[in-house]
């Protein structure tokens, strides 16, 4: 079971309001504007600040 669709259309990034994207491999939740990727635990997505990775690209 994946995140949802409907889910995913709300979720954005708590630093920034932006919305964010699935990452290819599907283990993340990336904001464009900042750069961070928010891990997907067990099919819930931590959308913690503290929990983000800041990726290069």
């Amino acid at each position: 079971m994946a995140v949802s669709k409907e889910l995913l259309d709300i979720l954005v990034c708590p630093v920034d309001k932006t919305p964010v994207v699935l990452t290819a491999d599907k283990n993340g939740l990336k904001c464009s504007a900042c750069r961070r990727v928010y891990p997907i635990r067990d099919d819930i997505p931590v959308m913690l600040i503290d929990e983000a990775r800041v990726d290069a690209k």
